[in-house]
């Protein structure tokens, strides 16, 4: 399945919270949505965002993005209020991204919503995660290589939330129905998320035979904590052909 229709990203405000290729996931389905389907792609962020210019064909600093994006003629392109430091950008308010969508200035909004510190799994803090009130899907994400490693900050973010949701030890070992309770948790994947939107867990990081038996494992349990959840997407974000298999489609 293509990778926009997989997680539903193919118009509207689509926002990834998680762990494990958020920022992977954003600049994949910008470029698809310019290059595949000629739409006018927007990555931007609630939060702070890693400089990205190499992944869209521009970014711009404004103050006032939906004038920035009306003059856009070349897509995507990535909007920020403002730099921080050499690494980084700042978020906009959550509001910011409403008005962006409801501008009509473009098709696909794609949000970076919340941290992980490059961790491969995480549950969000009491501030996070930063949505848009309009967001229309939702996209929470675990690598399943967090799956037979210790719970410890070394691999999770935020390890004393994701113990919370599961009951693990510090240093317990992560099952697949450890990933599952998070990702279908309200203190977890669906921390914040509003009524109406959609919610597609997209388990990354699938790079051979047993890590695709782990993330059926985790997908098939998340589907049974999570009814209101259709589908969760298995993939490989890295790959030309990101998605490895949909279940519950």
């Amino acid at each position: 399945m293509d990778v926009l229709e997989a997680l539903r990203a193919e118009s509207g405000i689509v926002a990834v919270v998680g762990a494990g290729g958020k920022k992977t996931t954003l600049y994949t389905l910008a470029e698809r949505a310019a290059s595949d389907r000629s739409l006018r792609a927007v990555v931007t962020a609630t939060v702070r965002i890693p400089i990205f210019d190499r992944h869209v064909e521009e970014v711009a600093v404004t103050d006032d993005p939906v004038a920035t994006l009306e003059r856009a003629d070349a897509w995507p392109i990535g909007v920020v209020p403002e730099r921080e430091g050499e690494d980084r950008y700042v978020g906009y308010d959550p509001d910011v991204v409403d008005d962006i969508a409801t501008a009509d200035v473009a098709d696909l909004v794609l949000v970076k919503a919340d941290g992980a510190r490059t961790r491969e799994f995480k549950a969000p803090n009491e501030r996070e995660p930063q949505l848009p009130r309009h967001v229309d899907t939702v996209v929470p994400i675990a690598s399943v290589q967090a799956v037979g490693k210790p719970l410890s900050a070394d691999h999770v973010h935020r390890p004393e939330r994701v113990a919370a949701i599961t009951g693990l030890d510090r240093g317990d070992v992560i099952r697949p129905e450890d990933v599952a309770r998070v990702l279908a948790s309200d203190r977890g994947g669906h921390k914040g998320v509003p009524d109406g939107a959609t919610v597609v867990p997209l388990l990354n990081k699938v790079d051979d035979a047993e890590m695709r038996d782990v993330a059926a494992d985790i997908g098939r349990e998340l589907l049974e904590r999570a009814p209101a959840v259709r589908q969760v997407v298995l993939a490989r974000m890295v790959a030309e052909e990101p998605v490895i298999d949909v279940l519950g489609a």
